[in-house]
């Protein structure tokens, strides 16, 4: 009896140890191909051309990414509709990490502005991290006769036909800021869209245009220069680099406190792990001073945060921004 106890434990020993290489030989591989990401160059999409803000920040982060992880991230920039162009490529990609999209606020503004979109503007991706945000800044050339937020508030309201302002498209966060800024302030003004900031900052340069909300990386030059007047940021605190320039806040325009955002998201369905190792290796990358000091050079600030806060801020500015073109009126273009 004893000695076919010990031969049923000699077979169960046995099976067990038969079980534990079975599952070691199937799910080792599988472990292994989750543990080596990226396992092949990976491609970070931005929706605009190269040489704009999105497309800076991308490469800078890209050089990093590379080094640390071993495999090349390369930017491809599939500029066109609004960024939606880039948006749809990234919502049709293999979800395992390889293909990602760098997007700014634009995303969360898209889904008010144009009908029929063909995909989710949160459903069908998942949020990686937050990498930069950027205040917006109103300027007006240096020869005309305004030299505050309250100047040019006169001078738009003595006039009989209303003035004239630039953006760099429409639908586009300065846009939206420069309709809720008439809005709040009750003047008005006529949109003259521009394909880009650089021929719309022409034309306010030339005063074909009176004022313009616009980005940090476009404007700082020129207001440096002495050829632009700055008048008001839409920061919640004053800039280091304009510490001279009032917030609309400060103004009294609690509304206009306005952040443009940069972030990376993937397609909907990426491993956690695969998001949690980005995320993590992103935060890190953010804290080195040459990286702080490169972003600050276009004009945004560092930004970090969890997978789940960039998914609430998208879905907090889808909100915020879809109740503004309504009172606006506007349409995607």
């Amino acid at each position: 009896m004893v000695t076919q106890v010990k031969k049923l434990f000699r077979f169960q020993k046995v099976v067990a140890l038969s079980g534990v290489m079975y599952f070691l030989l199937v799910m080792c591989p599988l472990i292994d191909a989750v543990e080596k990401f990226p396992s092949k160059p990976v491609r970070i999409v931005v929706g605009f051309s190269p040489g704009g803000p999105v497309d800076n920040i991308s490469r800078i982060l890209s050089k990093r990414l590379s080094e640390r992880l071993g495999q090349p991230f390369i930017v491809e920039n599939k500029p066109g509709a609004s960024s939606m162009i880039a948006s749809q490529f990234v919502a049709n990609a293999e979800p395992d990490g390889h293909t990602l999209l760098m997007v700014a606020s634009t995303h969360a503004i898209n889904p008010s502005l144009y009908k029929n979109i063909s995909f989710d503007a949160t459903k069908d991706f998942s949020a990686i991290t937050f990498v930069a945000e950027n205040a917006f800044v109103l300027v007006v050339p240096k020869d005309l006769k305004v030299n505050s937020l309250a100047d040019l508030l006169a001078l738009a309201k003595s006039q009989i036909t209303p003035l004239n302002y630039a953006s760099a498209g429409v639908g586009g966060l300065p846009h939206l800021a420069a309709e809720l800024f008439k809005i709040e302030a009750g003047i008005d003004a006529n949109h003259i869209p521009y394909k880009g900031a650089s021929p719309a900052s022409v034309d306010l340069l030339a005063g074909h245009v009176t004022f313009m909300i616009n980005n940090m990386q476009s404007a700082l030059p020129y207001i440096k220069d002495g050829r632009l007047k700055a008048l008001a940021v839409t920061s919640s605190e004053r800039l280091k680099v304009l510490p001279n320039v009032p917030t609309f806040k400060e103004l009294g325009y609690k509304g206009l406190q306005i952040s443009g955002w940069y972030g990376l998201l993937g397609p909907e369905g990426m491993p956690s792990n695969v998001i949690k190792q980005l995320n993590g290796q992103i935060a890190q990358i953010l804290q080195e001073k040459d990286i702080i000091s490169q972003i600050r050079a276009d004009g945004a600030e560092v930004k970090v945060g969890s997978p789940k806060e960039f998914s609430d801020r998208i879905n907090s500015d889808i909100v915020k921004w879809s109740e503004v073109v309504k009172r606006a009126d506007l349409k995607g273009q």
